[in-house]
């Protein structure tokens, strides 16, 4: 799950959105997507997203209108913009609703790390060791210097 697309909140801009990147990459190592984003609108998401190989099969990228329709059966989410919503989401029927291990990437360092570790999350926060390394193939995607 991507919760959030636009390059910063407030705004449905995507130029230069670093979500673009975290998409197109986990594109091709080969997941599926499910984006929520309150105001960028689901063409532009798929414009955006169009350049990526595996963007040729549209089933492989799903726009929702909801940061928990977004989270339903996945294996992680990750947080591109910090939208003030997800400040307020129950974390716990997200966590309840997604596979386990559950994962959570927060690219804006907006979670409440402890909040959501002591629910059951694996955390990782840009900038900050957040999580005790995890043994899957993940690991060489995330450095625990």
């Amino acid at each position: 799950a991507v919760l959030g697309f636009a390059f910063k909140k407030n705004t449905g801009d995507t130029r230069e959105s670093p979500a673009i990147l975290v998409c197109k990459y986990l594109l091709e190592e080969g997941a599926k997507l499910c984006i929520y984003d309150p105001k960028v609108p689901k063409q532009q998401i798929y414009t955006d997203l169009r350049s990526a190989d595996r963007l040729d099969d549209e089933r492989l990228i799903e726009v929702v209108d909801s940061p928990y329709k977004a989270t339903e059966g996945a294996h992680a989410m990750v947080f591109c913009t910090e939208w003030d919503e997800f400040l307020k989401l129950d974390f716990k029927r997200m966590y309840d609703q997604m596979l386990k291990p559950a994962f959570v990437f927060d690219g804006r360092k907006i979670v409440n790390v402890e909040e959501l570790q002591s629910i059951g999350f694996h955390v990782e926060t840009i900038g900050r060791r957040t999580s005790k390394p995890f043994k899957t193939r993940i690991n060489r995607y995330i450095s625990h210097d």
